[in-house]
């Protein structure tokens, strides 16, 4: 008796195709590409960082005579040395721009979540054309207003100390901080704002209960982006700091450099790799509200 086969038994057996193998091992080949092309960039932009890490612990004759990364002869005292090599001691240095650097980060805080929050909150008179002013600030190079301010800063007799460095951080004069809190605080619903004034609030307290709690990833981003600058400024403390005594970082390495002549390079490195901890640190603490602030317009879940 012959048994009848369905029509799927009766069928012929297809070939096992390859071709869902080949698409996968090419995907998995453009990965690795992909992977290998970003860890070359990685390297090549990383490479000027790690030869300065290296030469802080070689000898001198070694910093410019080899490009390995990889010192022959480890030289641990170009730390200590390099520490007490200029005009004044390097804690004196850190210990300058912290205080610049902290009193900059309360200043524009403070001032650009005020100006950011009258902006976008408030209504007043002309308050659009002063927000253009304030646009137009960021327009102008720094370069230009240079000789005003150092007469200004003169005729008060504020040349030598840190007050042009941080007094004007307390007015707001940040455009670009202020533009950015401008733009969070514009993302944030005003149904909250709108309940507060029911409950009998009033501007002050819905910006200190409602708005500044749900700005702290804007105001994580301005005081990292003003901390970094800051600690990193060369040009505006140069013309306003003449004293040894009131050197920042970027001075004292500046002067480290004058004072060696080319014939203390190690210690040079040593000291700007210390120069770099404490911004680094700060960086890293707070790397996802910086992204966060970046990235957000309105309140995230």
């Amino acid at each position: 008796m012959t048994l009848l086969k369905g029509p799927a038994e009766s069928r012929p057996a297809l070939p096992a195709t390859k071709a869902p193998n080949r698409v996968r091992r090419q995907i998995r080949l453009g990965r690795v590409l992909l992977q290998v092309f970003l860890a070359g960039g990685l390297f090549v932009m990383l490479y000027p960082l790690l030869w300065m890490l290296a030469s802080s612990v070689k000898p001198e004759n070694e910093i410019f005579g080899s490009a390995s990364l990889w010192p022959e002869e480890f030289v641990l005292t170009n730390y200590p040395e390099g520490w007490v090599a200029g005009q004044s001691s390097f804690s004196l240095y850190l210990r300058n721009s912290a205080v610049i650097a902290i009193l900059a980060v309360i200043g524009n805080v403070v001032s650009c979540t005020l100006a950011a929050f009258a902006f976008a909150r408030l209504k007043f008179r002309f308050r659009g054309g002063w927000f253009a002013i304030m646009l137009l600030t960021m327009m102008v190079p720094y370069h230009v207003v240079v000789v005003p301010q150092y007469i200004v800063f003169r005729t008060l007799g504020w040349i030598d100390t840190i007050l042009p460095l941080v007094v004007p951080k307390f007015f707001a004069v940040d455009g670009f901080f202020v533009f950015l809190m401008v733009q969070f605080i514009r993302g944030l619903p005003r149904d909250l704002d709108e309940a507060a004034e029911i409950d009998g609030c009033g501007p002050f307290r819905v910006f200190v209960r409602i708005v500044l709690p749900l700005t702290t990833p804007a105001m994580v981003t301005t005081a990292i982006f003003t901390f970094m600058w800051t600690w990193d400024d060369f040009f505006g403390q140069l013309i306003y700091l003449n004293d040894f005594t009131n050197f920042t970082v970027p001075l004292g390495l500046a002067a480290l450099q004058a004072s060696t002549y080319g014939s203390q390079w190690g210690k040079l490195m040593a000291m700007s790799v210390i120069s770099l901890i404490p911004t680094t640190a700060f960086f890293l603490l707070a790397q996802r509200r910086l992204i966060e602030g970046i990235s957000t317009t309105g309140i995230r879940g």
